[in-house]
């Protein structure tokens, strides 16, 4: 008999199959991922409602991390071998502990729309670490996307400061962008120590060494403090949880071995772009001059830090 792993693991090849001979379809399931990774900027704004910062991300990559472990169980995958542990839980620990401990603390001084556009700034960050670790060299395009985008950053920075100087506010966007650091150290690190293991592997088992960081981090700055579990708030962890943080990161991984990584770096700009849409539709966030202008010249500046280099011509 055919067993259950075997059968969604033939599921799974077909897919990739139906992937690589329609490229509509793949299309538009990067905009379905992005859209719904946007849509969860509205969620985790308002699940602080309802319980602290580091309680709902305990709560969210917990859910988060037995639902990914168990594609990978489904998939076949396996465990990652024991030498390799240790730079999981190092990126674990940069990527999910460190960025959504940041980030949702910073959430409850930044708007959503504004901070999804933060975070995504992770492109630039990583170019800058790339030149130095990964030995990649700086071309004119390059040059050109990261002056641009720190342009960016500056113009929603200097807005806020110059037209409405609240210290927290302020303060949270620099927790967000140091986040955003943080997720492009972890990139590069796992470029030079991870590379060669299966991205969903990767991605399943730092988020679950990064879960039991966020946990204890939770245990020592939230124990005692109230939690109102109710259909809003399970809502909140269940969508962010499973779906934003696990099926889609699986569906993810799965198109990135279809596309090339450029592309994929591009389309995740998709994100900020629908997190300010869904944030001033749902939660009413008014988009400054500044979050409009700096929005613009950050998704420029990565564009073209991202363009190819043209290929000579054989003549």
């Amino acid at each position: 008999m055919t067993s259950r792993r075997e059968i969604v693991g033939n599921q799974f090849n077909s897919f990739i199959s139906i992937l690589q001979k329609n490229k509509k379809i793949l299309w538009l399931l990067i905009i379905i991922i992005t859209l719904l990774w946007g849509y969860a900027w509205v969620l985790m704004k308002a699940s602080l409602e309802y319980m602290g910062p580091f309680t709902f991300s305990s709560f969210r990559f917990g859910v988060g991390s037995v639902t990914l472990l168990l594609v990978v169980w489904l998939l076949k995958i396996g465990l990652p071998a024991k030498k390799h542990w240790k730079h999981l839980i190092i990126v674990g620990f940069l990527q999910t502990t460190v960025v959504f401990l940041l980030v949702m603390y910073g959430l409850r001084f930044v708007d959503a729309g504004k901070s999804s556009v933060l975070l995504y700034s992770m492109p630039l960050w990583s170019t800058i670490l790339a030149t130095k670790y990964l030995g990649e060299k700086i071309t004119p395009a390059k040059l050109s996307g990261l002056l641009i985008g720190m342009v960016g950053l500056l113009a929603i920075l200097g807005w806020d400061i110059w037209k409405e100087p609240n210290i927290k506010m302020i303060f949270g966007e620099f927790l967000i962008i140091i986040s955003s650091v943080s997720w492009a150290v972890a990139n590069v690190y796992y470029r030079i120590k991870l590379q060669s293991l299966p991205k969903l592997q990767v991605n399943a088992y730092q988020m679950f060494f990064g879960t039991i960081g966020i946990v204890i981090a939770t245990l020592f700055m939230e124990w005692g403090k109230p939690i109102a579990l109710n259909v809003h708030s399970i809502y909140y962890i269940l969508f962010t949880g499973i779906l934003a943080s696990a099926l889609c990161f699986t569906v993810w991984f799965l198109i990135l071995s279809l596309i090339d990584m450029a592309t994929a770096t591009i389309s995740t700009l998709l994100v900020p772009m629908f997190g300010l849409l869904f944030s001033s539709l749902i939660l009413g966030e008014k988009m400054s001059i500044g979050v409009i202008t700096g929005s613009i010249l950050i998704i420029v500046g990565i564009v073209v830090a991202q363009l190819p280099k043209n290929k000579p011509r054989h003549r």
